[in-house]
């Protein structure tokens, strides 16, 4: 029974906008009322009724570990009590900036900022600054925040809300931002032919996140590459959802991809308020006060941030096995729920990439944007709720990718396993 949550949701609607201070939350999507949370531990959340979830959100990634990771949580009390912001320098910045390079490939210099829309705002202005061009390709259903550039044709509650056009963002910007399908070089291609010399950037998720996880095709990555290296074009790697999460140097590492300059955002704060763009010095050192790119914050840095952060990324670092063990528990899942589906008989499609993974009830493989609209995301809805009445919280849209946390059981898996296949018996054909 979720009672208190159905009355602190009217309560909300009365003082915050929709009742939520994020779009995706208010389950308009799936319908029904959003879950109110009062605690987490470990692989679950706790409702404000007392309800137990095993929870596949971890707060949209940052989560590796588990909710409340004990020396997190310790970190965090002990560096509180000096203050939770100075707006000026600290020595944890350094340590943090250092921790991150010697982590990730291709990154000489790194900015910290206090969220990944303004990671990805600000990796754009510098791509402008830098290369003295204003244009930008990024790919339908991608995601990079909801700074105007990003909200053409864009992914997550965007998707959901299915808002194609968003007041708002002017009629200039929307015409500097160009839109190509993810997984298709020859439209990326066709639009830098089109625009040539006009293009400073093209930003990507490389492991889509925000409609569904969907992986990049072969050959696809290393042809952005290609195009950008031939075009003199900037490219971007938005690693908000794959940094850190699919490996100690993330996407870049995993894939084998080289980015000029990536984005990250909530991995490197534990789930604090955080966020980092960092690349190249030769493109980095146009960012004030080297050069002439500004971008500023008070809370970038801030101290609580980076001890949380700190002490997650430094346990990633030192003890690597945890990606594998992710990995195993995601395939693990990933084959309990291929077997009752497969008994279930009707058409679906399961998308997985280390501890990322994503269902589509769709009779074609889900590759891009398109074809992730096009699956019977009403059916999405319905198993939703029934996994969500047995206990399992998954992301309440089928635009969204599903996240590991490492807390996780095999005993949790077996349970979500169950809760599936009784949920699929319910579900109308």
């Amino acid at each position: 029974m979720i009672e208190t949550s159905i009355k602190l949701f009217e309560r909300a609607q009365q003082s915050i906008p929709g009742g939520v201070n994020s779009p995706v939350r208010a389950f308009k999507s799936v319908g029904g009322t959003p879950i109110f949370i009062k605690k987490a531990k470990g692989a679950y959340l706790y409702d404000v009724d007392g309800n137990r979830y095993i929870d596949y959100i971890a707060s949209w990634g940052p989560m590796i570990l588990g909710h409340a990771y004990e020396p997190v949580v310790k970190a965090i009390q002990e560096f509180a009590v000096h203050s939770t912001s100075y707006g000026a320098p600290t020595e944890l910045e350094v340590e943090m900036a250092e921790l991150i390079i010697s982590m990730v490939p291709n990154v000489d210099l790194i900015r910290m900022v206090s969220s990944g829309t303004e990671a990805c705002m600000s990796a754009l202005r510098l791509a402008r600054g830098y290369t003295g061009l204003n244009k930008v390709i990024k790919f339908e259903g991608h995601y990079h925040g909801h700074a105007d550039s990003f909200l053409v044709k864009a992914g997550s509650g965007v998707a959901t809300f299915n808002i194609q056009t968003v007041p708002g963002v002017t009629a200039g910007v929307a015409n500097d931002t160009l839109i190509a399908s993810y997984n298709n070089i020859e439209s990326v291609q066709k639009l830098a032919s089109e625009h040539k010399g006009e293009i400073a950037a093209i930003i990507t998720e490389p492991v889509a996140g925000n409609m569904g996880c969907i992986l990049p095709q072969p050959g696809f990555l290393k042809g952005l590459r290609k195009l950008c290296d031939e075009e003199g074009i900037v490219l971007i790697l938005d690693e908000v959802m794959t940094g850190f999460r699919l490996g100690p140097g993330g996407a870049q590492e995993k894939l084998g991809i080289r980015a000029d300059l990536v984005t990250y955002g909530k991995v490197i704060g534990a789930g604090m308020p955080v966020g980092a763009f960092g690349g190249r010095k030769e493109i980095m050192q146009h960012i004030a006060p080297l050069g002439n790119v500004y971008q500023a914050g008070t809370l970038s840095g801030n101290p609580i941030a980076m001890i949380a952060g700190y002490t997650l990324l430094k346990e990633l670092k030192s003890n690597s096995s945890i990606y594998k063990e992710l990995e195993d528990k995601t395939v693990y899942l990933r084959d309990g729920l291929n077997k009752v589906l497969k008994a279930w008989g009707q058409p679906y499609v399961i998308n997985q990439l280390g501890s990322m993974i994503s269902i589509h009830f769709s009779d074609h493989p889900v590759i891009d944007f398109a074809t992730a609209a096009s699956a019977n995301n009403a059916r999405f809805n319905q198993f939703f709720h029934a996994m969500l009445n047995r206990g399992i919280y998954l992301p309440p849209s089928a635009f969204e990718s599903w996240f590991l946390n490492n807390a996780l059981s095999y005993a949790d898996l077996d349970e979500t396993i169950k809760a599936a296949k009784e949920s699929l018996e319910e579900l109308q054909p």
